[in-house]
């Protein structure tokens, strides 16, 4: 779990981004899901629209803490 709250974009782009390099193959793979927890509204927008450039499948989810963003590999 990568917990970013209080950080915001591109921060938290980048973030996300450096966490999919690190483990990108265990994701695309299945074995491993990223989940994000983020309180930055701009980042349930931007974190999806590059993952799915890239070719995962990204769910976000309104919780009590902010945003929960889960990063899986795509279909």
């Amino acid at each position: 779990m990568l917990d970013i709250r209080g950080q915001i974009c591109p921060s938290c782009l980048l973030l996300a981004l450096k966490e999919l390099n690190r483990y990108g193959e265990a994701v695309r793979s299945g074995r491993l899901e990223i989940v994000v927890i983020t309180d930055d509204r701009q980042a349930t927008s931007t974190i999806p629209a590059a993952v799915d450039k890239m070719g995962y499948i990204a769910e976000v989810t309104h919780i009590p803490e902010g945003y929960r963003i889960c990063l899986r590999g795509g279909v």
